[in-house]
């Protein structure tokens, strides 16, 4: 897709979505939800087909294992969508959390210089959120997918359009490399 238009077309799209999902982030939470768990599935079913090609017992087994477990996680998202929906959302408030410190302690760790305190600020950010999604959990579960599946949608919309006017701006751009 190299002509300028499809890319804008794609990103107005995008942002379409992402406004729909920020309209109404329960609904927005429960499609990120089913499709996580569709994914699980899809995973399960290709990690039970690699047991097949595995000679070793010992890989054999964890294969099974693994197999067993995303095919378990996909079945219980689709049949309890709101327990599967507060489990991610957990998971979402941990990865926040531990990402934020994570950014923050190597903020402090790097020498004086420009990208110091955009680390810290990025990691204050995360550490806030992980914060705001603790506090008001479990009801905090019904909109933070949804919100987020939103956020996405939209940066990725707005640097979809983005691209697409560089590539006007700039034809020589869209021809492939040789």
């Amino acid at each position: 897709m190299q002509h300028w238009l499809m890319w804008i077309i794609l990103g107005i799209a995008s942002i379409l979505g992402g406004l729909f999902a920020l309209f109404n982030p329960f609904a927005a939470s429960i499609a990120a939800q089913t499709i996580v768990a569709w994914f699980f599935l899809i995973i399960g079913v290709v990690q039970a087909i690699s047991i097949f090609r595995v000679t070793r017992m010992k890989e054999r087994l964890l294969a099974i294992l693994l197999a067993l477990i995303y095919l378990w996680l996909g079945i219980s998202f689709l049949a309890n969508p709101l327990e599967g929906l507060i489990s991610l959302t957990l998971v979402a408030a941990i990865m926040f959390l531990v990402s934020g410190v994570a950014k923050v302690i190597y903020g402090f760790s790097v020498a004086e210089g420009r990208y110091k305190l955009a680390l810290l600020i990025s990691g204050a950010i995360s550490v806030i959120l992980a914060i705001m999604i603790f506090t008001n959990f479990p009801s905090s579960a019904a909109v933070v997918l949804g919100v987020l599946l939103s956020v996405e949608l939209l940066s990725t919309g707005v640097a979809l359009v983005a691209f697409g006017l560089v590539l006007k701006q700039h034809p020589e751009l869209r021809k492939p490399a040789v």
